[in-house]
């Protein structure tokens, strides 16, 4: 199979419906062998005109497509338009917003933004063991800018870049970056010890050389890691002693935030998190087609409704102000 290598290239090649159906199929089958999402039978054969599989095992959904199974399940939208969205997503280093998918695609902007939702889940990846060797941690506030705020948030939001309590209602993320390796990157209530000690712990192996700045929430890791502070108020860099890694990730994820999706609920943040991270720690060494193929062999086995995405399920996650 020719591979594309450009945005247009992935256009015209996704245009076919047999282009489509033999790239999905070397993914989801290696071997060649469709095999039933529902039993897991071989049991199966194609119905050309319908485009679908039909399985013999007897049960309910005997029929199925390439679909079934994937981000892509139930959608409307084919899948030339749903993997040039994908090759979008992942390529594009800011980002792309909904409001481009709809004009690039000629769907409503409310459909490119379920769809790059769906997207956004299949980046998601876990089972990556934890992080190792020189490890640089560090937080950050995610939220509006204080210049283009009423006078009586931007108080509170200045109070909490000094550190005060709540931190001006701003989301906070912790990340964790490997150097020459990957970043976690997740979203925390606060930046109390009992909520991020617990979570450096998880991602990051004993023994590892932590470095950070210098929150006394941090200052428990000494028990079991080689951690060392950098005090910002007097220097950014002391030897291999620094979060310049970290930074920059930070820089990189608000640029999109901030230039291109411009507004983002918190109940939403960790998705567009997952996004950048996906991309960060899949920026080098890789074409756009290899990046691309990766994140459509993650879409197989994971579902969003659109009742989960907005919050109307039975005990939705509750979303603060929006920013």
């Amino acid at each position: 199979m020719e591979q594309p290598k450009t945005l247009r290239d992935a256009v015209l090649f996704f245009d076919s419906y047999e282009n489509c159906r033999e790239f999905m199929v070397s993914l989801r089958w290696p071997d060649g062998k469709v095999k039933c999402p529902q039993c897991g039978s071989d049991n199966v054969s194609y119905l050309e005109k319908a485009r679908l599989w039909k399985c013999y095992a007897g049960h309910e959904r005997e029929k199925f497509s390439l679909k079934t199974g994937t981000i892509f399940e139930d959608s409307p939208i084919g899948l030339d338009k749903w993997l040039p969205a994908m090759w979008l997503v992942v390529n594009c280093k800011n980002g792309v917003s909904s409001y481009e998918i709809a004009r690039d695609l000629g769907v409503t902007q409310k459909t490119a933004w379920f769809l790059a939702h769906r997207i956004r889940l299949a980046l998601q990846h876990g089972g990556l063991g934890k992080l190792f060797g020189h490890v640089e941690v560090d937080e950050s506030f995610i939220g509006g800018k204080a210049r283009n705020m009423h006078k009586d948030r931007k108080a509170r939001v200045m109070q909490g870049k000094r550190g005060g309590p709540d931190a001006g209602n701003k989301a906070i993320v912790l990340g964790m970056l490997q150097r020459g390796g990957k970043v976690r990157a997740t979203v925390v209530e606060d930046r109390e010890k009992a909520t991020l000690e617990p979570v450096v712990r998880e991602h990051v192996q004993e023994g590892s050389h932590i470095y950070t700045d210098e929150l006394v929430s941090y200052w428990g890791l000494d028990e079991d890691y080689a951690h060392q502070i950098i005090n910002h108020a007097e220097a950014y860099v002391q030897g291999q002693v620094h979060t310049n890694g970290m930074e920059n990730f930070w820089s990189l994820l608000k640029r999109g935030l901030n230039g291109t999706y411009v507004c983002v609920e918190p109940y939403h943040l960790f998705r567009y998190i997952d996004e950048q991270v996906f991309r960060y720690n899949h920026r080098r060494k890789m074409t756009d087609f290899d990046r691309f193929k990766l994140a459509a062999s993650q879409a197989v086995g994971k579902r969003l409704t659109w009742q989960e995405l907005t919050g109307k399920t039975e005990n939705p996650p509750q979303a603060n102000e929006v920013f």
